[in-house]
């Protein structure tokens, strides 16, 4: 994703299977007046189970852990950063590969509190980007479920027309977040007006670009120095 950090996961869930393309908004249990978005994207690579995009919604941090064109693995594992490893399952559920892109994008947040709540800066830039792949703006499975509200069926009809999810209705996962977000502010929301490069399947969109290891994991509160301003990403965009 143009302009934004990238702090590089050491695995991914492998080559995508094809079929519609769609994203997953999931919430990290995290606080983001709390965590920031480095320690959250730290902490799932270390425990395996990155996403593409950790976002905070309050100050517009974002960081990419994966190219686009991969296969994430947090679908299937528990939402909460904070628990204990053994807890993960031996092998990523097959719903991580499913279609040509399933974009996984970790919100610092809690079902509870659901972001469309706060300012979401930063999401003009997101769905940019996400419609330079052609990923359709609906939700075909409606808004997501509230906190704590009866559980609702997991469409594999509705999830193979593509689109838009709440982790709540991937199916073979057992996820409750995002909460009841607002869909309709994320579907009407305007995007930033700027070129983005072509996107461009073939080889890693990461090559080339300057990229963060993972470093210690810092779940106390943050200080200003730990959220830089992002250096440009020179490679493709994705």
């Amino acid at each position: 994703m143009p302009g934004v950090r990238c702090i590089r996961a050491d695995t991914d869930g492998g080559q995508l299977g094809g079929g519609a393309p769609r994203v997953v908004w999931l919430t990290l249990g995290a606080d983001p007046r709390l965590i920031s978005v480095c320690s959250a994207a730290q902490r799932l690579i270390e425990e395996n189970r990155p996403c593409h995009l950790v976002w905070d919604p309050l100050t517009g941090d974002v960081a990419q852990l994966l190219p686009i064109v991969r296969a994430a693995c947090t679908l299937g594992t528990p939402e909460n950063i904070d628990y204990a490893p053994n807890l993960l399952p031996h092998r990523q559920p097959r719903v991580n590969r499913e279609g040509r892109l399933c974009v996984q994008i970790g919100v610092l947040g809690s079902p509870r509190e659901p972001f469309t709540g706060y300012q979401m800066i930063g999401l003009s830039e997101i769905l940019a980007w996400l419609d330079s792949w052609h990923i359709p703006r609906r939700w075909p499975a409606g808004a997501p479920a509230p906190f704590r509200a009866a559980a609702r069926a997991r469409s594999r009809a509705l999830w193979a027309l593509g689109g838009h999810f709440g982790a709540s209705q991937v199916p073979d996962c057992e996820s409750i977040g995002p909460g009841g977000i607002d869909i309709d502010q994320i579907v009407s929301a305007d995007t930033v007006v700027r070129e983005l490069p072509e996107p461009a399947l073939a080889g890693s969109a990461l090559a080339g670009s300057a990229l963060t290891g993972p470093g210690p994991i810092r779940l106390g509160s943050r200080a200003a120095h730990e959220i830089p301003v992002a250096p440009p990403l020179s490679a493709a965009a994705v």
